[in-house]
Protein backbone atom coordinates (compact mmCIF):
# COMPACT_ATOMS: atom_id res chain seq x y z
CA UNK A 1 0.00 0.00 0.00
CA UNK A 2 1.21 3.36 -0.76
CA UNK A 3 0.28 7.14 -0.82
CA UNK A 4 -0.06 9.04 -4.54
CA UNK A 5 -1.92 11.82 -5.92
CA UNK A 6 -3.54 11.70 -9.00
CA UNK A 7 -2.43 13.29 -12.16
CA UNK A 8 -4.27 11.94 -14.83
CA UNK A 9 -6.75 9.38 -16.12
CA UNK A 10 -7.46 6.79 -18.58
CA UNK A 11 -10.01 5.80 -21.24
CA UNK A 12 -10.51 2.65 -22.31
CA UNK A 13 -12.85 1.78 -25.00
CA UNK A 14 -12.19 -2.11 -24.81
CA UNK A 15 -11.45 -3.94 -21.57
CA UNK A 16 -11.95 -7.16 -19.93
CA UNK A 17 -15.65 -7.45 -19.30
CA UNK A 18 -14.86 -8.02 -14.92
CA UNK A 19 -14.06 -4.19 -15.46
CA UNK A 20 -16.61 -2.54 -17.58
CA UNK A 21 -17.72 0.44 -15.92
CA UNK A 22 -14.10 1.14 -13.86
CA UNK A 23 -12.86 4.10 -13.83
CA UNK A 24 -9.04 3.92 -14.51
CA UNK A 25 -6.66 6.88 -12.70
CA UNK A 26 -3.06 7.82 -13.30
CA UNK A 27 -1.42 7.59 -9.78
CA UNK A 28 1.97 8.96 -8.72
CA UNK A 29 4.02 7.64 -6.20
CA UNK A 30 4.80 10.36 -3.41
CA UNK A 31 8.78 11.10 -3.43
CA UNK A 32 8.60 9.16 -0.08
CA UNK A 33 7.27 6.28 -1.00
CA UNK A 34 9.61 5.61 -3.96
CA UNK A 35 9.95 8.19 -6.28
CA UNK A 36 8.08 9.23 -9.25
CA UNK A 37 7.09 6.12 -10.79
CA UNK A 38 3.49 5.88 -12.12
CA UNK A 39 0.79 3.35 -12.45
CA UNK A 40 -2.75 3.06 -13.26
CA UNK A 41 -5.06 1.95 -10.60
CA UNK A 42 -8.81 1.69 -10.57
CA UNK A 43 -10.91 3.77 -8.78
CA UNK A 44 -13.86 2.47 -7.01
CA UNK A 45 -14.19 6.13 -4.02
CA UNK A 46 -14.17 8.62 -6.69
CA UNK A 47 -11.02 10.86 -6.29
CA UNK A 48 -10.64 13.34 -9.02
CA UNK A 49 -7.21 15.02 -10.71
CA UNK A 50 -4.91 16.66 -8.03
CA UNK A 51 -6.20 14.44 -5.01
CA UNK A 52 -3.85 12.55 -2.72
CA UNK A 53 -5.05 9.11 -2.12
CA UNK A 54 -4.09 5.70 -0.72
CA UNK A 55 -3.71 3.06 -3.26
CA UNK A 56 -3.68 -0.70 -2.75
CA UNK A 57 -1.95 -3.47 -4.70
CA UNK A 58 -1.97 -7.27 -5.59
CA UNK A 59 -4.98 -9.60 -4.07
CA UNK A 60 -5.56 -6.54 -1.57
CA UNK A 61 -6.68 -4.22 -4.67
CA UNK A 62 -8.90 -7.17 -5.87
CA UNK A 63 -10.14 -7.28 -2.76
CA UNK A 64 -10.80 -3.49 -1.77
CA UNK A 65 -12.76 -3.64 -5.18
CA UNK A 66 -15.26 -6.24 -4.50
CA UNK A 67 -13.86 -7.84 -7.25
CA UNK A 68 -11.83 -11.33 -6.18
CA UNK A 69 -11.86 -12.58 -9.76
CA UNK A 70 -11.31 -9.16 -11.74
CA UNK A 71 -7.87 -8.20 -13.32
CA UNK A 72 -6.57 -5.73 -10.83
CA UNK A 73 -3.23 -5.36 -9.49
CA UNK A 74 -4.02 -1.54 -8.21
CA UNK A 75 -7.05 0.57 -6.58
CA UNK A 76 -7.66 3.76 -5.08
CA UNK A 77 -9.22 2.53 -1.68
CA UNK A 78 -9.38 5.77 -0.27
CA UNK A 79 -8.86 9.94 -0.28
CA UNK A 80 -6.25 11.34 2.42
CA UNK A 81 -7.81 14.91 3.35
Amino acid sequence: MFIGKVVGSVVSTRKNEKLIGSKFMIVEMAEDMGGTKKLVAVDNVGAGIGETVLVAMGSAARIGCDQESAPIDAAIVGIVD
